[in-house]
């Protein structure tokens, strides 16, 4: 760290504690992974000693890896190679491996153009934001990272991340999406992909969309009566991501918005009255046997595929079993105008690029196009965050749930949101065990998140 930097500027207790040890130290170490071939160093070193710090792999495990990656004698490496051959300045981009592949087949034209090597590293999706961390400060970082915009919060007041613009690209994206990826008034990514929760319903036992959520229990009760359904609609316990869009059904939220759409921690909406309202809906739902405790997500999912359930609310992440299952199944807007949570993934330029303003250009001239856009949609099987190739998508099921995140709202990637989720998900688990009462249950909960918050300033 510099040493004029403030320990409480860091993220977490261990960052913390790393930084007070290096501003106290007379001498720093240099682990000389800059002198290990590229592979080595940016690659299988750097991951296996984070793993093997965070406790998720064993050292002969990362010693294993590392041996495994460096060239063998008398190979030269690749970047090596390369250099000489061309001796051309490189872009530096990490990809999961199902991106990975789309950006490296960009990068003959872009070289042709700009007189730049793009090199693409593939590193799992959840390390490229955890190597961040070390890399960038290091110098051995990328220049662009993909990944998703509720790392924001954390990158950002690290000082991780640059600001970036679109140009005229800006308006060929959904607003959300710009929205979602735009940090405390400034943006630091590119979208190209959006997630969110809909509504799924079986057409024969549930024919039509229902208007709210009094008609969801309404149909719930008559389909159980009747003995068509074991439950007619299903949702795992303790889970408020999945709760989230009811709970904005009966007007609930969880931070208040700012005019320009930002999120204010200073307004906590869990215990406001739109939140107990459908914190009470849920409450009357087990008191009356619509739901039971102990549903986990595969219980709720297994339920509706076999027919024992009518209706649920999922992701596109649930298509694959279900298509596998057989489900009969059709999918709508969250009842009651519901808004879920958006989940966007984008292109994020590093705070310790040397050139910002050429990776930039790679985005904006190549990457933001309808093509590319498509490609990655073929891939992530997301809907995409781009308007025109949104419009491009045939699957029917995608288009819907496009449809049912439009009014969506972009998970918060403030740091205050950190301290939401165990709280309210206890709360929501109290009502489903029948421990508390719900208006109790949520105004707990809330002066929890308010307290942590507190005492994290």
């Amino acid at each position: 760290p510099h040493l004029d930097a403030e320990l409480d500027w860091y993220g977490d207790d261990i960052e913390r504690g790393i930084a007070e040890l290096v501003s106290e130290a007379t001498s720093v170490r240099f682990d000389g992974s800059d002198l290990m071939p590229g592979e080595v160093g940016a690659g299988s070193f750097w991951t296996g000693m984070t793993d093997y710090f965070s406790g998720t792999a064993d050292m002969d495990t990362v010693l294993a890896e590392i041996d495994a990656s460096w060239p063998e004698d008398g190979e030269e490496p690749a970047e090596e190679a390369e250099e000489e051959a061309e001796d051309l300045p490189q872009l530096v981009i990490w990809a999961d491996e199902n991106r990975a592949e789309i950006i490296e087949d960009l990068g003959q034209a872009f070289k042709e153009e700009y007189d730049i090597e793009i090199v693409v590293q593939q590193l799992g999706f959840g390390d490229i934001r955890d190597n961040l961390k070390v890399a960038g400060p290091a110098g051995e970082g990328p220049d662009i990272i993909i990944g998703a915009h509720d790392w924001l919060g954390e990158l950002v007041a690290s000082g991780l991340l640059a600001p970036i613009e679109l140009g005229d690209k800006l308006e060929e994206f959904v607003p959300s999406a710009i929205q979602a990826f735009t940090y405390e008034g400034e943006l630091y990514g590119m979208p190209y992909a959006i997630e969110n929760l809909a509504f799924f319903r079986n057409p024969d036992l549930v024919p039509e969309v229902p208007a709210d959520w009094d008609e969801v229990a309404q149909i719930a009760a008559d389909l159980e009566e009747a003995g068509e359904v074991q439950n007619g609609y299903v949702l795992q316990e303790g889970d408020p991501y999945h709760f989230f869009p009811i709970q904005t059904a009966f007007g609930g939220y969880v931070f208040g918005q700012n005019e320009d759409g930002t999120y204010n921690a200073d307004d906590v909406g869990i215990d406001s009255e739109g939140s107990i309202a459908a914190a009470t809906w849920l409450d009357t739902m087990v008191k009356e046997g619509h739901m039971e405790a102990g549903w986990d997500y595969d219980t709720v999912h297994a339920m509706f595929e076999s027919g024992d359930a009518a209706m649920l609310i999922t992701g596109p992440w649930a298509l694959e079993r279900l298509q596998e299952a057989g489900a009969n199944y059709e999918i709508s807007a969250i009842p009651g105008d519901g808004k879920p949570f958006l989940g966007v993934q984008g292109f994020m330029v590093s705070a310790f690029s040397e050139q910002p303003l050429i990776a930039q250009a790679f985005l904006t001239e190549y990457v933001a196009t309808t093509e590319v856009m498509m490609d990655l949609y073929e891939v992530g099987n997301r809907a995409p965050a781009m308007v025109e190739a949104q419009a491009l998508v045939e699957d029917p099921d995608i288009a819907a749930f496009g449809v049912a995140g439009l009014g969506g709202l972009p998970m918060p990637a403030i740091p205050e949101m950190s301290a939401v989720w165990t709280a309210w998900g206890d709360a929501v688990t109290l009502i489903f065990q029948q421990q508390e009462a719900p208006e109790a249950a949520f105004e707990n909960a809330a002066e929890q998140i308010r307290t942590t918050i507190a005492e994290g300033e």
